[in-house]
C-alpha cells in the first residue's frame, strides 16, 4: 500500500511551520482554547473557520483574527452533536475559506458530577459532545480532505490518561474514547493521506475550565474537604499554570509539516502532570 505523504526533510523550518494556503476549522473556536488555537493557525498563514454554538461570539472572534493576521476568517454555527449541523457548518466554512485541510476537534463538555448524582441524560450529553462530536467532526473532515490529504487534531485532555479528580467519570471515560479513536482513525485514514494526532492538555485557565474548577471546589467544600485553590486541577512541574497559547502552539506543531512523520500519537501538553 502506498501512502501519499511527502518527505519534507529538505524544507527550511519557516516552510515547515507555515500553513499558508491551508484552511483550518476549529470546533468550539469562539473562545478559550479554541480561539487560541485559531489565533496561532492564522498567524502561521491558514485561513480559519471558528465553528461554535455561539455564532455571534464566533463571528466576532473571526473578525478580530482576520484583521490581525490578514487571513480570511469566518465564524460558523455548529452543534458537534448533530450530523446535519456539522455537515452544514463544514460546507459553509469551505465556501468561505476553501476545502478544509486542518480540522481541530476541540469542542468539549466537562461537568463535575459524582456518579450517584449523575442522570443518564447528563452522561449521554458528555458523550454526545466529546465522543460523538469527535467522530462526526473526523468523518466530515475526511470528506473535505478527500483527494488532497490533511491533518485532524483531536483535543484529548490528560483525562484520557488518568482520572484527575472525583466527579469526572463521564469526562474521563469520554476522553479515553477520544484517545482510542485517534489511534484507530490514524490507521484508517493513512491511505487517504490524512494524519490524525491528539493533543492532551492539562488544566489551563479557560472560561470552561475555570467554571469546572469552581464546581469541583464547591463540591469538595460541601463534602467538608478543603482544597488549595486551583490545585484541584493543577499538578504543574514547570512552576506555573499553563495558558491556552501553550496548548495552541502544540496544536500548531501537530497541524504543520514539522510533525509530518507523526500520526496516531497523542501529545501530552501537561507540564509534567502525568509523570
Amino acid at each position: 500500500m502506498s501512502f501519499p505523504f511527502p518527505d519534507v526533510s529538505a524544507q527550511p523550518i519557516a516552510d515547515l511551520i507555515a500553513l499558508k494556503g491551508r484552511a483550518a476549522l476549529i470546533t468550539g473556536g469562539a473562545q478559550g482554547l479554541g480561539r487560541a488555537i485559531a489565533e496561532r493557525l492564522a498567524e502561521a498563514g491558514a485561513n480559519v473557520a471558528l465553528a461554535d454554538l455561539n455564532l455571534d461570539l464566533a463571528a466576532e472572534a473571526a473578525r478580530s483574527i482576520g484583521e490581525r493576521y490578514g487571513v480570511t476568517a469566518v465564524g460558523v454555527r455548529m452543534d458537534v452533536t448533530d450530523e446535519e449541523s456539522v455537515a452544514a457548518g463544514a460546507d459553509e466554512a469551505a465556501a468561505a475559506i476553501g476545502a478544509i485541510t486542518v480540522w481541530v476537534n476541540n469542542a468539549g463538555l466537562f461537568p463535575s458530577v459524582p456518579v450517584p448524582d449523575m442522570s443518564v441524560q447528563a452522561w449521554d450529553q458528555v458523550y454526545a459532545v466529546n465522543t460523538r462530536g469527535t467522530f462526526l467532526g473526523a468523518r466530515e473532515a475526511v470528506k473535505q480532505m478527500a483527494g488532497r490529504g490533511g491533518v485532524i487534531v483531536n483535543i484529548v485532555s490528560t483525562a484520557g490518561f488518568q482520572a484527575p479528580a472525583p466527579g469526572l467519570s463521564a469526562y474521563v471515560s469520554s476522553k479515553h474514547a477520544v484517545r482510542g479513536m485517534t489511534k484507530a482513525m490514524a490507521l484508517e485514514f493513512a491511505p487517504l493521506g490524512i494524519r490524525v494526532l491528539g493533543v492532551a492538555p492539562s488544566y489551563v485557565p479557560t472560561e470552561g475550565n475555570m467554571a469546572m474548577a469552581t464546581a469541583m471546589m464547591e463540591q469538595a467544600a460541601a463534602a467538608g474537604i478543603e482544597l488549595p485553590e486551583m490545585d484541584v486541577m493543577n499538578q504543574s512541574l514547570i512552576g506555573r499554570t499553563g495558558t491556552p497559547d501553550d496548548i495552541a502552539r502544540v496544536v500548531l506543531f501537530a497541524a504543520s509539516d514539522l510533525s509530518a512523520i507523526m500520526t496516531g500519537s497523542v501529545l501530552l501538553a501537561d507540564a509534567g502532570e502525568t509523570i
